[in-house]
């Protein structure tokens, strides 16, 4: 098969990654899944034959040089793709990487409202963070081209290499592409506020001195945004900290409660549909967040976020639970993804526990829960029934709440709570640590 049949087939089937490497069979990774696409391995030779058939002739003595090579091709017809190439065990390695051309819209990739709000402001930094392949790149590009659609001004983006190409709307957009159109970030970021920017897009924070510039363009008055290999937010800071020696933490501190307008974190989930969708981690620079920064207290961030959904921010583990209740992710992959398996199963039920009480109906998460709202609905006859059968299984304090039940049938819903924390923590004793809090 020949390699624009490849490039054409990882367009058609919707396919992210194309795998080349001699011993091996052509491979590409649709929907986050590897699926190998030829029937016969790569001969010692024949991917270096690719990879130099796609670089020019400075391109390939850079490479023989330095065996490492990032470039970007166009080919008509097809698409734009992103290409490295490298040597292991002696032989010319490739993986090339599909670059969207169409820019998606917010709406269509499933993103908070807040987002679009977020890169409207006038000053600031926002990043945007996950693991390679997890969509933040096309999530960044969708929310440019808002601002881009809906603000005039010059945005400026530095990116190695360009991925999406904006078109010029509302605004001016320059696109420098490293090794392109300059030689370094380094060398365009020095030179990026002599351009009259108002918002600058850095591909990538990989460096202190990268960090430094994107601080220097956010202190400035100009709206920086850019990308960092991270889980969450939390982790974010930390490699943000890690960057910086520990004598110049308290500046950097008090540098990001100024400056840091938000951090978007995202990881792409399976869905029930074998496609992937977006939970996004929305961490906001509201006044407590600026003051646990200034104060270097990163680890309390995670309890902000979670009482301040009502602003707009929301924890990963809100996010799955929320795909997971519009039955787009199942059960098993929204536990998988979430950043503590517990919370997420312990607000799983309590939450559709307390919906399902209110419709009256027994709930199929199991038997002793339905049992419990068959004795909030039933007559009072049964009620009784259900109380004497608990007073010989659990004791004094179960017929006290039954008692109440059958007396004020109204208090029924505010104790089931409680009742099924107590189920719970005979199920699961290693959740008991955190019932108390959630069934008050």
């Amino acid at each position: 098969m020949q390699f624009n049949d490849l490039l054409k087939m990882i367009v058609d089937r919707d396919g992210s990654d194309l795998y080349l490497s001699t011993g091996a069979p052509a491979s590409m990774k649709i929907q986050g899944k590897l699926t190998v696409v030829s029937d016969r391995a790569y001969n010692a030779g024949e991917v270096k034959d690719i990879a130099y058939s796609i670089m020019d002739a400075d391109q390939i003595a850079a490479f023989e040089k330095k065996p490492e090579m990032n470039l970007a091709i166009s080919q008509s017809d097809i698409g734009r793709f992103r290409v490295n190439i490298f040597v292991q065990r002696g032989e010319v390695a490739m993986v090339i990487r599909v670059i969207k051309t169409e820019i998606p819209h917010f709406k269509d990739l499933g993103l908070p409202d807040i987002l679009p709000q977020l890169v409207m402001e006038k000053r600031g930094l926002v990043l945007f963070v996950g693991a390679t392949g997890s969509g933040k790149s096309t999530s960044l590009a969708s929310l440019m081209d808002y601002r881009n659609s809906n603000s005039a001004g010059h945005i400026i983006t530095i990116e190695d290499p360009i991925e999406f190409v904006h078109p010029h709307k509302k605004s001016i957009v320059n696109q420098r592409e490293v090794g392109m159109d300059t030689n370094s970030y380094e060398d365009a970021l020095q030179n990026t506020l002599r351009q009259a920017p108002d918002v600058i897009l850095i591909g990538e924070i990989r460096s202190r001195e990268t960090m430094e510039h994107a601080l220097a363009f956010a202190e400035t008055g100009h709206l920086c945004l850019s990308t960092l290999h991270a889980n969450n937010s939390n982790q974010a800071l930390d490699r943000i900290i890690n960057f910086f020696p520990e004598d110049r933490h308290k500046q950097l501190f008090l540098d990001l409660s100024l400056n840091l307008r938000g951090i978007v974190s995202q990881r792409l989930v399976p869905t029930i549909d074998n496609k992937r969708a977006a939970a996004i981690e929305v961490l906001l620079g509201s006044p407590r967040v600026k003051d646990l920064i200034k104060k270097g207290s990163v680890e309390e961030l995670k309890e902000v976020m979670k009482k301040s959904q009502n602003e707009g921010m929301k924890t990963f583990d809100t996010a799955l639970y929320e795909l997971y209740k519009e039955g787009k992710i199942s059960l098993e992959n929204a536990l998988q993804n979430a950043d503590s398996k517990n919370d997420l199963r312990l607000q799983i039920r309590l939450k559709e526990g307390t919906a399902e009480t209110s419709a009256a109906e027994p709930i199929e998460d199991g038997q002793e829960q339905s049992d419990d709202h068959s004795t909030a609905t039933a007559p009072a006859s049964t009620q009784d029934q259900a109380a004497q059968t608990t007073k010989d299984e659990t004791g004094e304090e179960h017929i006290a709440a039954a008692d109440v039940a059958d007396e004020s049938p109204g208090l029924t819903l505010s104790l089931e709570p409680i009742e099924l924390a107590v189920d719970m923590e005979a199920e699961e004793p290693e959740e008991t640590i955190v019932t108390n809090p959630y069934a008050a």
